[in-house]
């Protein structure tokens, strides 16, 4: 995904298949960087790795330890692909309750999407990987191995390195198993589409979000809002007809169409597809404030407008993210729309990052903004467990 990440060549790759092995790698890693990847689906979110000396690779470590069904937990190699999970779980009626919009066709890793802090729509209903992932077993850079959590869902006293590591892209050590809760299976789902432009699609997701009806998710996408319930039969039909009669009383209701089956699927393949962008394309994320997302999707139009290029945008409408993806033109015209882009968002109270670029915008526009009000945490804890900067060095450059 992206250009290259890597600065200059590895030395060498590895591709432990037992946590002997993967502390054994990286032991033998030596002083240089260490590159830890799953599939590689995600490689080019953030800042390039810089110094790589040895890549591993977790695929390897892709065993089912253990699915304990009565209490809905399961621990997994970090290397498994999520789909060969889902499948393995879906005997039993359960599932993780995520749904990455990029790389599962391309065997993205639980790992991987741990390391990433990867999350799709649902997130409105089943929160993030980090709400799912309830203990790992870790590897240092000095190859000591660290163990957090357990099987037991509220079982967390002290430090919860769980949560550090989520979202850590790979800089303070390599996820060798994790466990996670699951969810039952929903019974019925389907989606009502809804035609709106931003303002009115932002107000709608706001009443719904204030209303009794509990979507599994709210998503704005080429001037429509999808709206996805799951459930039992009978709950879906009744939350359906509230969530049709807050359309209809915003004055939005009778151009409302429902979608199920692959209707459904191909809707939310759709906003995937969005989200992750293609190649030669620019992604960026953007956290804010659910209601200012009209703003943030105004300043995307002006920064894009200004340097002539396209841009589209895709909105989790009641959590408050956004994805942007330019196309066309050159890099620094991308790199420059970026820029205006993460300005404008960072004055509204936002951030934003880059997920994947066109080549060469590397170096014209950095891929983290305004350092958080947490860096100093952030250093001490990449100092703590990474003392020597050995993980993903450059990942969250210029910040550390």
């Amino acid at each position: 995904m992206g250009q290259p990440v890597t600065a200059t060549a590895r030395d060498r790759t590895a591709r432990p298949t037992s946590l002997d092995e993967a502390v054994a790698a990286m032991r033998e890693a030596g002083p240089g960087g260490v590159l830890i990847r799953g599939a590689g689906t995600k490689l080019a979110w953030g800042g390039p790795v810089e110094r790589p000396h040895t890549e591993l690779d977790t695929r390897g470590l892709d065993a089912l330890v253990a699915h304990n069904a009565g209490d809905m937990t399961a621990e997994v190699g970090a290397g498994m692909p999520l789909a060969r999970l889902q499948d393995a779980l879906a005997g039993a009626g359960q599932w993780l309750a995520l749904d990455p919009p990029s790389g599962l066709d391309d065997g993205a890793t639980v790992g991987g999407i741990l390391a990433a802090g990867d999350a799709g729509p649902r997130r409105l209903r089943y929160g993030t990987v980090r709400d799912l992932v309830i203990g790992t077993t870790f590897v240092l850079a000095d190859g000591t191995v660290g163990h957090s959590g357990s099987h037991v869902i509220k079982n967390v006293a002290g430090f919860d390195v769980t949560r550090l590591l989520t979202g850590s892209l790979g800089t303070l050590g390599l996820v060798a198993q994790v466990i996670v809760r699951l969810h039952p299976l929903p019974a019925a789902s389907l989606t009502l589409r809804v035609p709106a432009p931003m303002a009115a699609a932002s107000a709608l997701a706001l009443t719904l979000a204030a209303s009794p009806v509990e979507p599994t998710a709210v998503t704005w996408l080429d001037e429509e809002l999808l709206v996805r319930l799951e459930g039992g039969g009978d709950g879906v039909e009744a939350q359906a007809r509230a969530t049709a009669e807050l359309a209809r009383a915003a004055g939005r209701g009778p151009d409302a169409e429902r979608l199920e089956g692959e209707a459904e699927a191909a809707a939310w393949a759709r906003v995937a597809e969005a989200t992750a962008g293609a190649e030669g394309e620019t992604v960026a994320r953007a956290g804010t404030l659910p209601d200012r997302l009209p703003a943030v999707a105004e300043a995307l139009a002006r920064a894009a407008e200004a340097v002539g290029v396209s841009a589209g945008l895709t909105a989790d409408a009641c959590v408050g993210t956004a994805t942007a993806r330019l196309a066309g033109g050159d890099a620094p015209a991308h790199a420059a729309a970026v820029a205006a882009w993460r300005a404008a968002v960072e004055r509204l109270g936002g951030t934003v990052a880059l997920r994947r670029r066109l080549d060469g915008v590397d170096g014209l526009v950095p891929a983290w903004g305004t350092p958080p009000p947490a860096i100093e945490l952030m250093r001490s804890v990449k100092r703590r467990l990474d003392p020597d900067d050995r993980c993903g060095p450059g990942r969250f450059a210029p910040w550390f």
